[in-house]
């Protein structure tokens, strides 16, 4: 019999989902009984993966992909191509980990185009079809697209939910887009817990004794959970950017239906000594008064006018939306560079 950790009693309680493309890691926590549910990712993830020494093989195998497919790497639409065929091959690795999802992230670069997200999300479901990882393998679908949650693209989400691509709303920092993606029919919402600078620069992320009641994304997470009860929506909420052992208690006190941890965070919760009293894990309530407006508006109407109010009005989320956007664009830009130049030395 496996000791208890952490990772065991949060698995009890809740769904959990790999955020990493590192198959080594989704192997550690991972055995014939128990699985991930989901594995998540995102430009920042694909970028870790690509540029290591040991993964040098996946861009052989990207380079053979240019050749055949004749593209011009040099140009922005090419490298994408590579990138996307570089996520479809990284995720190849972890799906045997996982009981549900791989998931993907459309380019920053689309996210405040309807159009142009939807046309991305289709190529990188048309991709990870052509490379055996289908919407409809085992009566179930495989991908889930991950779209960051500007006005524009939440309506590209529910059209392609409209289409059978299964979504999920990224980028996220407030009630209203979380509305927004429930009445765009996304599977999931993902609420970032700490805004993505945390993990790129000093001095942003904070720690909290109380993080339940501190933290001032618990009280927004907790409001996203109890309106989607008072809705009976069916989209998922899964917090990320999850930092350490004690915001995984926190969250998992505020009962979403998942969560998604990255590899130095599962590794934490594995020690035996992360178990705690049932007590400890217990639901957790915050003062939450409903909001009529967040039950009763159509944030999608007219071209998700009222939801780009919502950010107008709400400085801090669209702050960090623009953050977290920037953040992924430079990451994307950086594998480009990266492919440019392993194609330019081995061609």
């Amino acid at each position: 019999m496996s000791e208890v950790t952490l990772l065991t009693q949060i698995r009890a309680i809740i769904d959990v989902d790999v955020d990493s493309m590192d198959p080594s890691a989704a192997a550690r926590h991972t055995n014939e009984s128990t699985r991930f549910h989901d594995m998540t990712s995102n430009q920042a993830i694909v970028h870790g993966q690509v540029v290591l020494p040991a993964n040098e093989h996946l861009l052989h195998t990207a380079h053979a992909f240019v050749k055949d497919k004749r593209i011009d790497v040099q140009q922005d639409d090419g490298a994408l191509k590579v990138v996307d065929f570089l996520t479809v091959q990284l995720a190849k690795r972890v799906i045997p980990h996982l009981n549900g999802r791989v998931h993907a992230q459309t380019s920053p670069s689309t996210a405040y185009n309807t159009q142009k997200t939807v046309e991305h999300a289709q190529d990188l479901v048309a991709l990870f079809e052509e490379n055996g990882i289908s919407r409809h393998a085992q009566s179930m679908d495989r991908v889930c697209i991950k779209i960051p949650a500007t006005p524009e693209s939440m309506v590209a989400c529910q059209q392609l939910e409209a289409k059978g691509i299964r979504t999920l709303a990224t980028c996220l920092f407030s009630v209203p887009q979380a509305v927004s993606a429930s009445q765009a029919k996304c599977l999931y919402v993902a609420p970032y817990f700490n805004e993505l600078a945390v993990h790129f620069t000093d001095g942003v992320w904070k720690s909290y004794d109380d993080p339940v009641h501190g933290h001032p994304m618990s009280s927004i997470i907790y409001a996203i959970v109890q309106t989607f009860k008072q809705l009976q929506s069916k989209t998922l909420v899964m917090p990320a950017s999850i930092v350490n052992t004690a915001e995984v208690i926190a969250l998992a006190r505020l009962r979403p239906n998942h969560l998604t941890l990255s590899a130095p965070v599962l590794d934490a919760m594995s020690l035996p000594a992360t178990a705690l009293a049932d007590e400890e894990l217990a639901s957790a309530t915050i003062n939450f008064v409903p909001s009529n407006e967040a039950l009763t508006t159509d944030y999608l109407a007219n071209g998700a006018a009222a939801l780009r109010q919502a950010l107008d009005n709400d400085a801090e989320a669209t702050r960090k939306l623009k953050d977290a956007l920037l953040i992924f664009g430079k990451k994307e830009d950086e594998t480009k560079e990266f492919i440019r130049a392993y194609v330019a030395r081995t061609s």
